[in-house]
């Protein structure tokens, strides 16, 4: 700075008193420390009502509370959460009644049915990629394919038909499928393919007229459950551009055929907030009324803890 440039001189500034300053933290909002042998409920208890910890209690309280409503509680996910072990968490979640819906994009259907088939999933991409034989297993290619296949002629959508054969073919794991969960409880499944973007697609067994048509029916059965959302809620779960764009469309041709879906919340978790979810699924749907979360996190820590908050608002309420 020059000798010859002068500092503001702050003597005559202007202060307020801190008692009744306007202020957005406060003591009562402060996590509390949790004794050894805690409970979940004391860990729920002992959380900051802040940001991300408020928005995760008031997304369990809201997902219970539109359970025990009876209204639409729709999960839609990538493949990315049965990576990392999240099966029996949704399983779960299913079997309580939560969910009315799950929606998958089409990777699920591989490495769900690799868990069912040999309890196993998700190989080293680049060590196949050497020579081709990345996502070359018959086995995983063989079953989802000849599944559709079956399905197609019986008129179902690409979910009910792999969740059927999953579980009526009795599978090794079928218990710790997602897919044959949905198909033991009743609980609707779609899946929504992009062709190219699943190892499957690489395969003879592959039949492109049939995948277009099942995932068709699928989405058209998705949107049905949309249109039945009104005071309900849709998570987003590890998809980052397939499922917030299905979800977009089938809200609109909802609203376009009649349907007043409004009043409902939204939740995007993921590692990061993308460019979609963030549009699709929390701002452009909620425009007309409710709200959008964004809870940023690990899947395989975030969800099993709001699962784990869901059942405690559950429980406490009967």
């Amino acid at each position: 700075m020059s000798s010859s440039e002068k500092r503001l001189d702050p003597t005559g500034v202007r202060t307020v008193r801190l008692e009744g300053a306007h202020r957005k933290v406060s003591i009562e909002d402060f996590g509390t420390p949790l004794p050894p042998g805690a409970s979940l409920q004391d860990l729920f208890s002992s959380l900051p009502r802040i940001l991300a910890a408020k928005d995760l209690l008031e997304v369990a309280r809201g997902i219970a509370e539109a359970a025990r409503a009876g209204r639409r509680v729709l999960l839609g996910m990538g493949a990315h959460p049965i990576k990392v072990g999240l099966n029996p968490i949704v399983i779960d979640l299913m079997e309580r009644g939560v969910l009315s819906g799950v929606a998958f994009n089409g990777a699920c259907m591989v490495h769900d049915v690799e868990i069912a088939l040999i309890g196993r999933t998700s190989e080293e991409v680049g060590e196949g990629l050497r020579d081709g034989t990345f996502g070359m297993a018959s086995e995983t290619a063989t079953f989802i394919n000849a599944a559709l296949k079956r399905g197609y002629r019986l008129g179902k959508g690409a979910g009910e038909a792999l969740g059927e054969a999953i579980w009526e073919e009795g599978l090794p794991h079928r218990d710790l499928s997602l897919f044959g969960a949905g198909h033991r409880l009743g609980v609707p499944l779609s899946v929504h393919i992009a062709i190219g973007t699943d190892v499957i697609h690489m395969h003879p067994s592959t039949d492109g007229a049939i995948t277009g048509e099942m995932t068709h029916r699928d989405f058209l059965l998705f949107a049905a459950q949309v249109a039945e959302l009104r005071g309900g809620v849709y998570i987003n779960l590890g998809s980052a551009v397939i499922l917030p764009e299905v979800f977009l469309k089938a809200l609109n041709l909802a609203r376009n055929l009649g349907h007043d879906v409004k009043d409902f919340l939204t939740v995007n978790m993921d590692f990061s907030v993308h460019y979609r979810p963030l549009r699709n699924v929390l701002e452009r749907p909620a425009a007309e009324g409710g709200r959008g979360y964004s809870l940023v996190g690990h899947h395989e820590i975030m969800f099993p803890l709001l699962a784990a908050a869901v059942v405690e608002y559950l429980t406490k309420a009967k």
